[in-house]
């Protein structure tokens, strides 16, 4: 039996999070239009903030569409808040207003989508959610072109997105997540798992998890072209290979996995 205690070092910037404490109860509106929408700096923006309050179904299921993030945070309400973000550009302030008025985000029955023209012309448009639920909530969110965050949250979580970055923070469940173009970033806390699993996988970005002293979990961390770095002890059995870690944390625990293919890992204590 080995401990590992330093692998590689990964040759890019890592960047963790510091666990501060459980599941906290979110409150604040951090969706506003002061973030950079689409389009061209010749062209005409608007942007326009939309709520829609419903009652909890226990799952949600959100889709911005083409173009578009989803946050999900955890909060000590029973209700659901869905916050929308409507942006879209064109080449006249007219065509920004009828552009506009075609985007409908419905949030009934726990099913979060958005709709509008499919072909917009030479302008276009993006929705993005920031989504309140109760913290006993299963969610499922998808994105195509744009990043997904989940924090607070404990219950089947099911993310997946093309090109953006997946963030989780303070999550418990059986958790999955996946995308082709971005990095992933973990805060953990607690003492160890709460749950079946965590697993996540990208195809082409870094992946940074972080984990306070005296967790405890399965670990199983696989690159392919990229360096491992951890300062978190470890315990392993067998081969020791280059881009793969394996083994225990603390007395181990239910399975921790994250994998990419070109990026390096980092597991450090936060």
């Amino acid at each position: 039996m080995k401990l590992l205690a330093t692998a590689l070092t990964i040759p890019l910037a890592v960047f963790t999070q510091t666990a501060q404490g459980q599941m906290r109860d979110n409150r604040d509106k951090e969706l506003t239009c002061q973030q950079g929408g689409g389009g061209n700096w010749r062209q005409v923006h608007h942007c326009d903030i939309r709520e829609q309050t419903n009652s909890s179904t226990g799952r949600i299921k959100a889709d911005p569409g083409r173009n578009g993030g989803v946050t999900v945070k955890g909060w000590l309400r029973n209700d659901v808040l869905v916050r929308s973000r409507v942006d879209v550009w064109a080449d006249s302030d007219k065509d920004a207003n009828t552009l506009m008025s075609q985007i409908r985000v419905d949030s009934s029955s726990g099913v979060i989508s958005a709709t509008g023209p499919v072909d917009a012309g030479q302008g276009g448009w993006s929705v993005s959610y920031e989504i309140f639920v109760p913290r006993l909530s299963a969610v499922d969110a998808n994105a195509h072109n744009g990043g997904i965050g989940v924090s607070d949250v404990d219950g089947a979580i099911t993310v997946e997105t093309t090109n953006g970055g997946i963030n989780m923070a303070r999550v418990a469940g059986d958790v999955s997540g996946t995308t082709k173009n971005g990095g992933l970033h973990v805060e953990l806390t607690g003492a160890t798992w709460q749950g079946r699993q965590l697993e996540l996988e990208t195809k082409n970005g870094g992946i940074a998890v972080s984990m306070p002293a005296g967790y405890s979990a399965h670990v199983q961390a696989e690159t392919v072209h990229g360096g491992l770095y951890s300062d978190v002890p470890m315990t392993v059995t067998g081969r020791i290979r280059r881009q793969t870690i394996d083994g225990n944390v603390g007395s181990g625990g239910p399975l921790i996995h994250v994998s990419t293919i070109n990026g390096g890992i980092s597991l450090k204590r936060s």
